[in-house]
C-alpha cells in the first residue's frame, strides 16, 4: 500500500531543506528530492556542539565536502528565510553528498551551465551576506577566507556544483509523466483512513483599470531612450546609462544584462527586436506591456543572445490614477445594480489581458488550475479577499506593480471550498501532481541507488553514526 501521510510529509519537508540548494528552475525536483536521516534508539553525537578543524568530511566522485561547508549550507537556507531548527548536520550532510553525487554524474553526461547565471546568484547571495554580516571582512571571516578572490571563487564553485545537481535532477524526472489511468490506480490504493485532506480553498475573478498614458509622457520617453543611444553611439557605456535609468529593477544591477534564446519567457515584441539585431547594434525604442525599451546587442552564439536593455516606465499622472479610480467604481456599481455580470464586465472592460478573456478568472501560479488555498495564498491577496462575502465585488484596490506601474483593480470570490477529505472527481488535479511526484520520487530513488553503487563514496568516522536514507555508507 502507498503510505500516502509519509509521502507527503517526506515531500514538505524536502522544500525545507533544498529550498536554497538547487536553482529556482527546478522547484519541483527540490520539492521531492531529500535524504533524511532515520529514527534511530542510539545517541547520535551533537555535531552542532562539536568544535573541530574544517576538513574533508566526505568524499563523492570528484567532489569532496568539508565541515564548513555544512555551516554554509545552513546560512544558504537561512538566507532564504527559512528556519534550520530542525536540519540536523548528519541531514545537511547527506543533502550535500546528493548534490555531489547529482553534480559528478552531471560532469559525466556533458551537462553544461552558464557562468553568467553562477554570477548573477552568487551576487543576489552575496548581498545578503553583507546586509546580515554587515561589511566583506566579516563575511570572509565567517566563511574563514584569506580574502575577497579566494571567497569569490570558492563561493562561485559551490552554486556551480548546485546548479549542475539541478540540472542533473530535471533529466532524471524531466521526462516523467503521468496517465489518467496511474492517477486511478493512485488513488485507489491510498486506504480511506489516509487519504490527504485538502485546507479551504477560494475561486476568484478580478478586473484591471490602468490609468491612460498620455501621448506627451510616450513621447517624453521615447526621446530620452533616443538621446542615450546617440550617447553611447558617441562612446558612452550602455552598461552605465542602464544602471542608472533603467526601470527594470531585475537587470539594474548588472546594467540591464540579459542571456536569452528563443525559449525564453520574455514577451514575444522584446525577442522579435533582440533577434532583429546584428552584433553590436542598438534598437529604436520600442513598446511592451511594461513600457519602452531599447536594447544593444553584445553576443551572438547560436540561438543565444546576451544583451542589454534599458527599461523606462511612462510616468502616470494624478489626474490619469483618479480617473481610472472612477471608472473602477462605476463598473462596480453597475455589477452590484445587476446591469452587468462580472465575467461580462471583465470581458468589456479589463485592461489585464491574461485574464480578461475568461472573465477575469485568477489562475493559480503554482498549481495552474483556479483555486487558492487559504493557508497558502499570498498573503497581500488574502487580505484583499478574506472578508469578502459570495459575490461581493471588492472596493477598488490600488496596486503598484513593479513592472506594471500603477493601477486599480475589482475583486470578487466567485467560488469557496470548505476544507475536506479528498475526493477523485473534484481534486483530480491536486490527486495527480501527487501521484506524479510519487512517480518522481521513486525514478529519483532508483537512480541514486544505482549511481551511489558505480560511485567512489568515502564518508569520515565522525560522520559514520549517521544512518542515512540512501546508503551512502554502503552497508
Amino acid at each position: 500500500m502507498i503510505n500516502t501521510k509519509k509521502m507527503i510529509v517526506k515531500s514538505l519537508k524536502s522544500i525545507t531543506i533544498l529550498f536554497l540548494f538547487v536553482s529556482t528552475f527546478f522547484a519541483t525536483a527540490q520539492e521531492i528530492i531529500v535524504d533524511s536521516v532515520k529514527t534511530k534508539t542510539k545517541p547520535v553525537v551533537d555535531y552542532s556542539k562539536k568544535q573541530k578543524i574544517d576538513g574533508i568530511i566526505a568524499t563523492v566522485g570528484d567532489y569532496v565536502i568539508l565541515d564548513s561547508d555544512i555551516d554554509k549550507a545552513f546560512l544558504e537556507i537561512q538566507s532564504q528565510g527559512e528556519s534550520t531548527k530542525n536540519i540536523t548536520r548528519c541531514q545537511m550532510l547527506g543533502k550535500l553528498m546528493e548534490d555531489k553525487l547529482y553534480a559528478h554524474q552531471a560532469i559525466q553526461d556533458s551537462i553544461v551551465v552558464s557562468d553568467e547565471e553562477i554570477k548573477e546568484k552568487m551576487s543576489q547571495q552575496l548581498d545578503y551576506m553583507l546586509e546580515q554580516l554587515g561589511d566583506m571582512d566579516k563575511v570572509l571571516k565567517y566563511f574563514k577566507k584569506s580574502n575577497e578572490d579566494e571567497f569569490r571563487a570558492d563561493f562561485f564553485e559551490i552554486l556551480k556544483q548546485q546548479r549542475l545537481s539541478g540540472e542533473m535532477q530535471q533529466k532524471i524526472i524531466g521526462d516523467i509523466e503521468i496517465t489518467p489511468e496511474e492517477t486511478r490506480n493512485f488513488f485507489k490504493k491510498i486506504p480511506e483512513n489516509e487519504l490527504p485532506v485538502f485546507g479551504a480553498e477560494l475561486e476568484m475573478a478580478q478586473i484591471v483599470i490602468k490609468p491612460k498614458i498620455s501621448e506627451s509622457e510616450k513621447q517624453r520617453i521615447i526621446s530620452k531612450l533616443k538621446e542615450i543611444k546617440k550617447e553611447v553611439q558617441e562612446g558612452a557605456s550602455f552598461k552605465t546609462r542602464a544602471v542608472i535609468y533603467t526601470d527594470d529593477r531585475a537587470s539594474s544591477a548588472t546594467g540591464g544584462f540579459y542571456k536569452i534564446n528563443k525559449k525564453t519567457p520574455f514577451v514575444k515584441e522584446f525577442k522579435d527586436v533582440a533577434y532583429s539585431l546584428q552584433e553590436g547594434e542598438i534598437s529604436e525604442p520600442f513598446e511592451t506591456m511594461f513600457g519602452y525599451h531599447i536594447i544593444y546587442l553584445e553576443k551572438i552564439k547560436g540561438q543565444e543572445l546576451e544583451l542589454r536593455h534599458i527599461l523606462m516606465m511612462p510616468k502616470v499622472s494624478p489626474e490619469a490614477l483618479q480617473e481610472a479610480k472612477e471608472k473602477a467604481i462605476t463598473i462596480k456599481q453597475r455589477i452590484e445594480s445587476k446591469e452587468i455580470t462580472f465575467a461580462e464586465a471583465a470581458r468589456q472592460f479589463s485592461d489585464e489581458k491574461e485574464t480578461r478573456a475568461n472573465g477575469g478568472t485568477l489562475i493559480n501560479p503554482k498549481t495552474q488550475d483556479t483555486r487558492f488555498e487559504l493557508t497558502k495564498m499570498d498573503p497581500e491577496l488574502y487580505g484583499q479577499v478574506s472578508n469578502l462575502k459570495d459575490n461581493e465585488v471588492s472596493i477598488p484596490l490600488l496596486q503598484d506593480d513593479a513592472k506594471e506601474g500603477k493601477s486599480f483593480k475589482l475583486v470578487m470570490v466567485t467560488n469557496r471550498i470548505n476544507q475536506h477529505t479528498a475526493d477523485y472527481s473534484k481534486d483530480y488535479t491536486k490527486i495527480r501532481e501527487l501521484a506524479l511526484k510519487e512517480k518522481q520520487i521513486n525514478a529519483i530513488a532508483k537512480w541514486t541507488e544505482e549511481k551511489i553503487k558505480e560511485t567512489y563514496i568515502r564518508i569520515n568516522a565522525d560522520y559514520k553514526d549517521c544512518e542515512f536514507t540512501n546508503n551512502w555508507l554502503k552497508k
